[in-house]
This record gives C-alpha cells, sequence and structure tokens, in this order.
C-alpha cells in the first residue's frame, strides 16, 4: 500500500497552469490532461505534476473527474474554474483551508478597528515602501493608495509607449475592453489565483478583508495588491505594447516567469504572517475545555493550512 500523499509547501511550487478544452483526469496515479482530439481518436495525455503546482486555472470545455478532484485536494493544489481567458472565478476547491485558530484570529484583526488599522497600514507600507502618512483613517488611506495607483498605471504606460486612458473592465463584455486591459485583467487573474492558493495554505480566509469586503476573494485582492505593480502589472503593459496575435496567452507565460523569477511565492506567506502581526496581538489558544483531536494529527511538510 502506497504511502499518503504529503502537500508541498507552497514556496516550492510551480505558480500556475491554464487547461483548456480537455480531460483532467488519474491515469496509473499521475495526474493527467486527456486531449480528445477530435471524435474518438487516440487520445493524447499531457502529464501535470499535480503536487508541485499551486494552481490550475480550468477554462471553458474542461472537465474534471472525481479522482482528479481528490488527489488535487490531498496534495493541495488549488483548482479554480475560470471564464476564457481566466476571468470571471466561477468556483473554486479548497486544498487547504481556514485553520479555526487562525481564521478566529483574522476576524479579531478584521473586526476590531484599531488593530485593522494597524493591518492596513502595514498593507501600505509593503506595497509603497514607505510608511503612510499619520492620524489617517482606513478610508483616507483608501484615498491616497486610489490616486498613487491611477498614476503608476499611468507611468508605467508611458514607459512602454501605449496610450492608457484608465482601467476599463467589463466581465460581460470581454472584447470590448482594450488591448492594455485585456492584459492587465488576465495577469491579474494570475496573480489572484496564485494569492489565493498561498492565503489557504497559510490556514486563513479569502473572505475576511480589510482594505476590500463583501467579496468571497477580498483578503486575495488585499494581499495581492502588494505585488501587483511590482510583477504582473509591468508585465501587462509590456505584452500590451508587442501587440502579439492572443496577448491573454503571452501574459500568461510572462507572469508565470515573472512569478519565479520574483520568488513570489516564497514571500506571500511570511508577508501575510508580517502583515497581521503588525497589529500586535498573538494568535488566540484554543479554550482549555476544547475537546482535542482523537487521531493527532501526523506531522506534514505542507504549510499550516494543507490537509495532511
Amino acid at each position: 500500500m502506497l504511502p499518503p500523499l504529503k502537500p508541498i509547501p507552497i514556496k516550492e511550487r510551480m505558480s500556475v497552469v491554464f487547461v483548456e478544452k480537455g480531460e483532467i483526469d488519474v491515469i496509473d496515479g499521475a495526474f493527467v490532461v486527456v486531449d480528445q482530439q477530435g471524435f474518438r481518436v487516440r487520445p493524447i495525455l499531457t502529464h501535470i505534476p499535480v503536487g508541485g503546482v499551486a494552481c490550475i486555472m480550468l477554462e471553458p470545455g474542461t472537465l474534471v473527474s472525481h479522482r482528479a478532484a481528490a488527489l488535487a485536494a490531498r496534495v493541495g493544489t488549488l483548482l479554480v474554474w475560470v471564464g476564457e481567458a481566466g476571468v470571471r472565478l466561477y468556483s473554486s476547491g479548497q486544498p487547504g483551508g481556514a485553520r479555526a485558530d487562525r481564521l478566529l484570529y483574522q476576524a479579531r484583526l478584521a473586526l476590531d478597528e484599531s488593530l485593522r488599522l494597524k493591518v492596513v497600514r502595514k498593507m501600505y507600507a509593503l506595497r509603497f515602501g514607505e510608511e503612510p502618512p499619520e492620524r489617517r483613517s482606513v478610508e483616507q488611506l483608501r484615498g491616497i493608495e486610489g490616486a498613487r495607483v491611477r498614476r503608476t498605471y499611468q507611468m508605467l504606460a508611458q514607459r512602454v509607449g501605449i496610450q492608457w486612458k484608465g482601467r476599463d473592465y467589463n466581465p460581460d463584455s470581454w472584447d470590448a475592453s482594450d488591448v492594455p486591459n485585456r492584459c492587465l485583467s488576465s495577469a491579474t487573474s494570475c496573480l489572484y489565483g496564485v494569492t489565493e492558493a498561498a492565503v489557504l495554505a497559510a490556514g486563513y480566509a479569502p473572505a475576511v478583508g480589510f482594505i476590500h469586503t463583501g467579496k468571497p476573494l477580498s483578503f486575495v485582492y488585499d494581499v495581492a495588491d502588494i505585488y501587483k505593480f511590482d510583477t504582473v502589472v509591468p508585465v501587462a503593459f509590456k505584452i500590451a505594447a508587442s501587440n502579439p496575435p492572443n496577448p491573454e496567452r503571452a501574459v500568461r507565460l510572462a507572469c508565470r516567469d515573472v512569478f519565479r523569477q520574483s520568488r513570489l511565492l516564497e514571500r506571500i506567506i511570511p508577508d501575510i504572517e508580517e502583515i497581521l502581526g503588525a497589529a500586535g496581538i498573538a494568535p488566540p489558544e484554543a479554550p482549555e475545555d476544547a475537546v482535542p483531536p482523537a487521531l493527532p494529527n501526523a506531522p506534514g511538510i505542507g504549510d499550516a493550512g494543507h490537509r495532511s
């Protein structure tokens, strides 16, 4: 009998893989994409090292077997069902999930206004490389951030020589956007995918945000924004300037390269701990009268939120 699978830490994985128009299954214990290529011809198998991938984006035309979904869950790989070009999130499978202690810790920080402000200030400092102005509320910091973001978009667009008319994205009418906006949407979807995988692996809840709120991925947006202008935005604008025949695919490949070059997956979980630690309180201990697990959890090599 084979030993149980143990998740690989996020920092040691490849970032993201996109799958379109194929059937994902498990054959001989391996995670594969079966491309039927027409009418019941001999299938072509593409092997995916699922345990070494942080996130797999499933585009329209993709079928996933029960065995494949179960294998992805056991090895801690996030499956995300998305629309064409990787935008419009429909659903995601949860490979790790929020641990009770970390979920309570995150919720306490988000619900206490003074603690929340400390967390937001730390996010601002990491994103812009400087301390935010003193005696500012979260709303005021959000306004300052928005102005800086608009200026940064304009500056990066001018640097590569493209015309930037502002962020304009309608998920219901993908082709209505210009090429820079389409490239930017594809790039940010890659960033959100790997960030959600890291948030879950760390044991936190994607929906409990500090700047963003009301969305299933509010905390993911909070964390991803820290890296956006150092990684995917310059890539998106550079691809848009070259005007390739398939800009969305070019953006994905370029994002995967920049994630590896910037060692992004090594940074996200430590940065999350640093961000939340800025509030100055420790995660809660379990109540003394709580019932411990009947079967103790076996030590694993994965991250805190991974299910061994």
